[in-house]
Order: structure tokens, then C-alpha cells, then sequence
């Protein structure tokens, strides 16, 4: 099981939390540090305001040499497909090919309202999602002095030369999430390297994990997906450590507990199918909480 770091810094943090998180992380041996791709809080005052995804994620490419870096997920809402290659590509150029891209559809309608982004119906979402990916990839894949273009409902890229490519040939891996019944699983089994479940209990991953199989089997998919999940943690050396951890972050942790009881929470997951877990840290001042992790938890994972 690999162990990702995923943060969520509209909740309050500045560029500097988060370098000293992804740098802490990478120093703790932990396989990625992720983000969120969010503008407005949802639980506190989120001062001192958001940080743009791949902004971070550019700067974080040149301050860390390992790490995999990545968004858990971009909105297609928020950036046109074609300047998001071009910022995707350059940013795994930056890192040496460290970058992971997690694209969805979008859900959060305040921070569209509060920043003037547009935010049309559930189906438009997705049919423009399913745009993006189908440009975005076909962006990164198109050889070296050919051209690229494509007319859909939403966006239209007429003779574009599909520059700058990314370090990762073909294009860096491609995430996909939700437990959405139908089209998610569809468009993981026609565009994604991995699929993220994210905060759902045992049963409710199982079903969505067999739904995106069924999906790769109808579809012919003969590689594999990757299969991930993510939840929010408090992990401590003691019950009292946990409980105090899960406290301070107003007992908002799915997975808690001691390490050996962490470790068997996080094998529940494995036994489903999962080869890598996103731990939410919420607390990004907390550099200890990586440390327990990193060397009582990890150890022990399959």
C-alpha cells in the first residue's frame, strides 16, 4: 500500500504550510503529496485565503526532488482545457515527471458564486468534463510536430501543435473519483490511470470499485486501473494522542486510532482492491502527525 499526503489548504494555509508539509512528507519517505483545487472554505474562516492549485503544485516542483505531486481534483469548471495542458505539461516538465492529474466535474457552488465562475447543471459538468479529458490527453499524446483538433459541444481547438508535452510520455497519470453510478465509471475506464474513492465507508467503495471494473470490462480495457482511496485521519502513539488529534480537528477523522488500528482500517481497504490511500491531514502545522504515520504505520501496511 502506498501512503499519499493530501491536504486541503482552502481550509486555511498559506504557500509555506503546504511546502513544509510536501517537503516534511517527502524527507518522511511518503509516496505523493497531494492537494485540493479549491477556492472557498467550508468548515472555518480559511484565512489566509486559497492558493491556486497548480501554482503550488509548480513552485512545489522545483523545492522538492521525489515526491509525487498532484490535484485531488481539479475542477473542470475552473480552467479551458487547452491553457490547463499547457500549465499540466510544464509543471511535469518542472518536477521531472513527478506530476499526477485529478480531474472531476465540479460540486461546490459557493466558491463558483463567490469568485464568478460559471457553474451550469450536473449533466453540462459532465459533458464538459468528458471534453476536457478527451482534449487534454489528446493535447499531451499527439506527436511532436502534429496537429491536434477536435469540435465538441463546449470547446472547439481548431490546427493546435499540442506544445508544450509533458516530461511523462505519454502524458502524466490521469485521476478520476466520486462514486458517481455511471458516466464516472465510464470515463475512468476510457481516460484514467487510477481511481480515487474518497471518504466512503467499506460496502459503498466495495460497489464502486465493481462498478469501474464492470465499466474496464465493457469498455475492453485491458490495463488495469489503479485503485485508491482517501479519507480524513487522526492517528496517535496512544488512544489519548488520536482522540486528542481527532478533537482539534472537530472529530472530523474516518479513520482513527492507535497505529495497529490504523493499520488495520487501511487493510480493510487493500482487501478491496486498493494499492494506494490518501491521508487528509487536516492539522498542516502537525508535522508529528506525518512522523507517526510514516514510521509506526506504514511498516506495517501490505
Amino acid at each position: 500500500m502506498r501512503l499519499c499526503i493530501f491536504t486541503e489548504p482552502q481550509e486555511g494555509a498559506s504557500y509555506d504550510d503546504l511546502r513544509k508539509v510536501a517537503q516534511h512528507a517527502e524527507e518522511c519517505g511518503f509516496d505523493g503529496f497531494f492537494r485540493s483545487d479549491h477556492f472557498l472554505s467550508m468548515d472555518t474562516a480559511g484565512l489566509p485565503g486559497p492558493t491556486d492549485a497548480w501554482l503550488t503544485l509548480a513552485a512545489l516542483a522545483v523545492q522538492t526532488s521525489r515526491i509525487r505531486l498532484g490535484t485531488l481534483v481539479s475542477s473542470a469548471t475552473f480552467r479551458l482545457p487547452g491553457p490547463l495542458a499547457i500549465a499540466v505539461a510544464q509543471a511535469d516538465q518542472m518536477s521531472g515527471g513527478r506530476i499526477e492529474f485529478g480531474l472531476g466535474a465540479g460540486w461546490f457552488e459557493a466558491e463558483h458564486s463567490a469568485y464568478g465562475i460559471p457553474f451550469p447543471p450536473v449533466g453540462e459538468r459532465f459533458d464538459r468534463l468528458e471534453e476536457q479529458l478527451e482534449i487534454i490527453t489528446g493535447l499531451w499524446r499527439t506527436p511532436v510536430g502534429e496537429r491536434f483538433t477536435f469540435h465538441g459541444d463546449h470547446y472547439r481547438l481548431t490546427d493546435s501543435p499540442a506544445l508544450p508535452k509533458p516530461a511523462q510520455a505519454p502524458s502524466p497519470p490521469v485521476i478520476i473519483g466520486g462514486a458517481g453510478p455511471k458516466r464516472t465509471p465510464a470515463l475512468a475506464a476510457r481516460y484514467a490511470d487510477e481511481f480515487n474513492v474518497p471518504f466512503r465507508g467499506l460496502d459503498e467503495t466495495r460497489a464502486v470499485y465493481e462498478r469501474v471494473r464492470e465499466a474496464c470490462a465493457t469498455q475492453g480495457r485491458e490495463t488495469p486501473l489503479v485503485l485508491s482511496a482517501a479519507h480524513t485521519v487522526a492517528c496517535g502513539r496512544t488512544s489519548a494522542e488520536a482522540r486528542a488529534r481527532n478533537e482539534h480537528v472537530g472529530g472530523r477523522a474516518h479513520i482513527t486510532g492507535t497505529p495497529s488500528e490504523v493499520v488495520d482500517q487501511i487493510g480493510r481497504y487493500a482487501e478491496l482492491g486498493a494499492t494506494r490511500f490518501f491521508l487528509q491531514i487536516l492539522d498542516l502545522g502537525d508535522l508529528d502527525h506525518l512522523d507517526v504515520f510514516a514510521a509506526e504505520v506504514a511498516p506495517q501496511l501490505p
